[in-house]
Order: C-alpha cells, then sequence, then structure tokens
C-alpha cells in the first residue's frame, strides 16, 4: 500500500506541475520529503560527476527539504546519524566553486529508502522519497528496549537505564 501511495502522490505531482509549469522555475526540482513539498535548485551543468538520473542537492537545499544535515560523523537528523562510506565520498559529494552538492538519489539508495521521479518538461522534475524500511515497518520505535534490574556473577544489580546514551550489547540464553 506504501509504494503505491508514494507513486500516486508523485504522478499526481508531476502532473500538477507540467498543468502549471510557471509554478516551479526552469530546472528545478521539486523535493517531497515527510509529504512536505520543497523547490531546491538545479546543479549546474559543470558540476562533476552528476548523472542524470540522480538528484543533487546544495546542502542548504538537503537541509530545508530533508532536516537532514552534513556532519563529520554523516548526514545527520537529530539523533539519527547516517555515516557515509569514506571509499564512496565521490558519490555524495560534489563541489563547484564555493557550493558543494550532495546526491540525495544515492543517499536514498544508501539508506534503503524508495524513491519515485516524474520528469517534467524544461528539466522540471520532482522527486517522492518515501518511508525507509525500517521505519515502514516500525524497527525504529521497537529499538529502544524496556528497563530491567539483573544482578552480575557477584551479586551487584545493574539496570539497564544506568546504560543509556552507551553501547550495549544483550546476550540471553534460555534452555528451553
Amino acid at each position: 500500500m506504501h509504494k503505491l501511495s508514494y507513486f500516486f502522490c508523485a504522478a499526481l505531482f508531476g502532473l500538477l506541475m507540467t498543468a502549471n509549469p510557471q509554478n516551479v522555475a526552469a530546472g528545478n526540482r521539486i523535493v517531497i520529503y515527510d509529504d512536505i513539498a520543497t523547490e531546491v535548485v538545479a546543479p549546474p551543468s559543470t558540476l562533476a560527476g552528476v548523472k542524470a538520473n540522480d538528484l543533487w542537492v546544495t546542502l542548504g537545499d538537503l537541509t530545508r527539504a530533508t532536516r537532514f544535515a552534513l556532519k563529520p560523523q554523516g548526514v545527520c537528523r537529530e539523533q539519527l546519524c547516517f555515516p557515509l562510506p569514506k571509499k564512496r565520498k565521490a558519490e555524495f559529494l560534489s563541489k563547484d566553486g564555493s557550493v558543494t552538492w550532495f546526491n540525495l538519489s544515492e543517499f536514498a539508495r544508501l539508506v534503503h529508502q524508495p524513491v519515485a521521479v516524474d520528469t517534467g518538461d524544461a528539466g522540471q522534475s520532482s522527486w517522492y522519497f518515501g518511508l525507509r524500511s525500517e521505519v515502514q515497518n516500525g524497527y525504529l520505535a521497537s529499538f529502544k528496549a524496556p528497563n530491567f534490574t539483573l544482578p552480575d556473577k557477584d551479586g551487584k544489580l545493574h539496570s539497564l537505564s544506568d546504560f543509556r546514551g552507551k553501547k550495549v550489547l544483550i546476550v540471553t540464553w534460555a534452555s528451553w
């Protein structure tokens, strides 16, 4: 159901854009992310590494359209952060003068996010980014373990809440 609605929304938005093209400047793109439409500028034709089927956005447009920002640890939004593979940096980032461009399409592929694209006249296009699979399936909500308290081998009690904000490996075993 989700994938069908993504394609329907993108197609509908594309039809609206082609029916009324003065809404978007020539060559610009509309990004629909978290069901919010944002107009972003198109990259210059001189931008290195640009594939015709990828969406490159400025870092400012990345944040405006998706609320993600490029940080040293990766592409982040609030507590959620996706590191970019160091060996593939050129697939995600390109510089044109003082402007850094980010490949939002490649990022969507990295995080397994469905994308629907509708290209219109004069280089206009609309890009609909659906929910990542872990969000669709509710995995993120289930990543927070409930608090519990157990003794260590010396009998000292430890609660999971004592370790919030730290990485914890929980090993379980059952005889049944």
